[in-house]
């Protein structure tokens, strides 16, 4: 009879996923529901991830699902063949913090990415000396044990499906491939799986991943040794070795997940719950929160709005050039914890004029310590549901297809994360980031990262989940989003769509999105910022719940063609 009322529960949940995806609003990056709530950048991704929550699974199974069958229909963004942060509360308050983020190699120098004499970045961008260790295998799997409820395999069904039968890539994926294809050309699996009759795949064909499947299928059966000590390491390694790369068949081997201790600190009558070294997004956003919390910003917000623009890029300026200079892996590298102490913070602030931007011309000075407090071209994944369970996960390849290299026999695209160390004092790296000797290449340590997956609480009880992708741009997506809701007062869509604006310190640029008011535009030069137009500044999620009706409202950023759903 249990077995009955369980199935009959499961068909009744099943029907009420379906029901959504044939009565949901057109405009599908905007959803509320009463259960459970997904955003990701894909709508293939976001429906396997709803339904597999409706099939008896709770948040964690769901953001599992949806990274695994991104890594399929999103693949130029993330993967099993890149690394990923994800930051997990349970119903029972419990924390957890897993890096997946990628390391350096064994045999990995700083001198390998040298050409006659000075740093050559496209080898740190392209090919085989790029990549690093690969870690999302294993953060998906430490997860699952953590806190995971179906069986390993329930996660991989639709993105082996989707894999094996094709689907039809986007106009924008089009695009990318079109662009890169001279690159393709160089590497035989890349060539083989995105070029056909001497031309990129179009947008509206099929692309078909089998061998992909193949490596999902042996990951989900055979469980992480299958990608780490298995076939897929072989003709990982082996392909490393016929290309003059060091990524060994003994780094993957030894590669292991942590659990890493969040950054929690506060902002206003809020909790920040944010993600450690060698992220950089939990110090930085914890720290510009810092700075906000010494101005009435909602009162600038009403009054002048370029006054708000103003002072939070200049606490972004202050921010990025700490992170320049003090942020790497905390496992090789002293950080200072006093970045996000609340006295420091009033240190940089009383540096902020309201009428002049200021010129920073270093980084800052941190006390070592702070007193104790009370108790992140990538995608980000943001999923609530009525248990109590949230995740935040932020997943990357690095660049649009990473290293551009697919392992052949194994449709794995390959990251190249040994871009975001500091190959050499001013060398930026693609995103234009400087950094210092504390991320400098090291063997078996973890780039710095931008990636910001955040949980925000209030009176003990979680109320907002967001991350981002986008470079740099991430901690400054989210830091917005954050500021909008708590300080603004916006709804969830509203601060996510407002168009946005970005400031990493060096180049010393305020980039501000062309859907930004002309006349905040030119107030902002007035006060000396040398403003740059962008496209997108990020792409956001967001999940929000009112603690009053329980009712969750779930965002996918607008500046992509994503999927926020729930039932």
């Amino acid at each position: 009879m249990k077995d009955l009322f369980r199935s009959l529960r499961r068909a009744i949940l099943l029907f009420l996923f379906l029901l959504h995806s044939v009565i949901a609003n057109a405009q599908d990056n905007v959803a509320t529901a009463d259960r459970a709530m997904v955003a990701t950048v894909h709508p293939r991704a976001t429906d396997a991830a709803l339904k597999i929550i409706a099939d008896g699974g709770n948040a964690v199974d769901a953001a599992l699902t949806a990274a695994i069958t991104l890594g399929v229909v999103d693949g130029y963004n993330s993967g099993i063949g890149g690394g990923c942060f994800i930051l997990i509360r349970t119903p029972k308050g419990q924390l957890f913090a897993i890096d997946g983020r990628e390391t350096a190699p064994r045999k990995a120098t700083a001198e390998m990415f040298y050409r006659d004499g000075k740093p050559d970045t496209e080898l740190s961008q392209i090919g085989p000396l790029a990549s690093g260790t690969p870690g999302a295998v294993a953060a998906y799997h430490l997860a699952w044990r953590k806190a995971g409820k179906l069986p390993w395999e329930s996660h991989f069904k639709e993105a082996i499906r989707i894999a094996e039968d094709g689907f039809e890539i986007s106009d924008r994926y089009a695009r990318l491939l079109a662009s890169r294809k001279q690159i393709f050309e160089r590497f035989a699996g890349s060539r083989q799986l995105f070029i056909r009759d001497e031309r990129t795949l179009a947008g509206g064909e099929l692309l078909v991943q089998k061998d992909l499947a193949r490596s999902l299928k042996g990951i989900a059966f055979s469980g992480p040794d299958y990608f780490y000590r298995g076939e897929v390491a072989q003709r990982i390694s082996k392909w490393m070795a016929d290309n003059d790369g060091v990524l060994s068949g003994r780094d993957l081997a030894s590669y292991k997940a942590k659990l890493r201790s969040p950054v929690v600190s506060t902002y206003r009558d809020h909790t920040i719950v944010g993600f450690p070294p060698p992220s950089s997004g939990g110090i930085h956003v914890a720290q510009i929160l810092n700075i906000l919390e010494m101005f009435p910003v909602a009162e600038y917000y009403r009054s002048d709005p370029a006054k708000y623009t103003h002072v939070v890029s200049e606490a972004m300026k202050l921010a990025f050039a700490d992170r320049a200079y003090w942020l790497g892996d905390a496992d090789f590298t002293r950080v200072p914890q006093g970045l996000v102490s609340k006295e420091y913070a009033r240190q940089l602030g009383h540096r902020i004029k309201l009428n002049e931007a200021l010129a920073v011309e270093s980084h800052g000075l941190p006390p070592a310590r702070f007193p104790a407090r009370p108790a992140r071209h990538t995608t980000h994944i943001a999923v609530a549901d009525k248990q109590g369970y949230w995740v935040a996960m932020t997943a990357t390849v690095n660049t649009s297809f990473g290293s551009k290299v697919v392992i052949p026999a194994t449709g794995i695209i390959m990251n190249n994360e040994m871009d975001d160390f500091a190959l050499a004092p001013g060398v930026a790296n693609a995103f234009g980031l400087l950094g210092s000797q504390a991320n400098r290449v090291e063997p078996l340590k973890r780039p710095l990262s931008s990636m910001s997956p955040t949980i925000v609480m209030k009176d003990g009880q979680p109320i907002l989940t967001t991350g981002a992708a986008g470079g740099p741009k991430i901690i400054t997506s989210v830091l917005l989003g954050l500021s909008r809701v708590v300080d603004l007062g916006m709804s969830p869509a509203d601060a996510i769509s407002t168009p946005r604006f970005h400031h990493q310190w060096s180049p010393d640029r305020l980039y501000m999105e062309r859907s930004n008011d002309e006349r905040l535009i030119e107030s902002m030069k007035k006060v000396g910022h040398q403003v740059y137009l962008s496209g997108s500044a990020g792409v956001s999620q967001m999940i929000y719940r009112d603690l009053r009706t329980g009712e969750f409202t779930g965002v996918s950023d607008p500046r992509t063609a994503g999927k926020a759903a729930g039932y």
